[in-house]
């Protein structure tokens, strides 16, 4: 085995929390280890940016394909007892994730829950919603408990050429439905 594929599996083996570490962590440590895991999944440049005048994002990473992520993470000490996480946390992170930040995949991750407002919202807005840092690749879209957009995976490819962030809409014609989106599954 060679050392990078050594330091893969090393990597691998340390970035594993259980609910009880996650929900022990400071606010800015859950930021850190969000991080952490999307180096982990491929984004090696992956970078925590929360504080104050973060804008909204607390990471921010490139994946393989070159999407932008922009994350805005929203701990809970108590969990998922805590308070859930609301609209007006997605209103702030759909205000700057694409127009400030020019992200192409937009998330909040908790180690909460969400109210059903806000996966509502999510839906409407293609924001995705991840309720704890999953065990599996956050940016391969290959887990459990996210929202794309709202609940569902995390978009698993890069958009179809021509269509950056896979969110450009197309106009429908008239008196027609528009066809889905490939990628998203959402209508256009």
């Amino acid at each position: 085995m060679g050392a990078r594929r050594r330091e893969a599996v090393a990597w691998d083996q340390v970035l594993r929390y259980a609910m009880p570490q996650i929900d022990a962590l400071h606010h800015r440590q859950f930021e850190e280890a969000v991080r952490d895991l999307l180096r982990r999944d491929g984004c090696p440049r992956a970078v925590q940016v929360g504080g104050a005048g973060d804008n909204g994002a607390d990471v921010k990473a490139t994946d393989p394909f070159g999407r932008l992520w922009v994350i805005q993470c929203k701990h809970r000490a108590a969990g998922l007892a805590g308070s859930a996480v609301g609209t007006p946390d997605l209103h702030v992170l759909n205000g700057t994730g694409r127009p400030v930040h020019n992200g192409d995949i937009v998330v909040l991750v908790t180690n909460g829950r969400f109210t059903d407002k806000a996966v509502a919202f999510a839906r409407s807005q293609r924001l995705h919603l991840v309720k704890t840092p999953p065990a599996r690749p956050l940016s391969r879209g290959s887990h459990s408990s996210v929202g794309a957009p709202g609940h569902g995976s995390l978009p698993p490819r890069p958009p179809a050429p021509g269509r950056p962030g896979g969110h450009r809409r197309r106009p429908a014609a008239s008196g027609t439905r528009p066809a889905p989106d490939p990628w998203t599954g959402a209508a256009q």
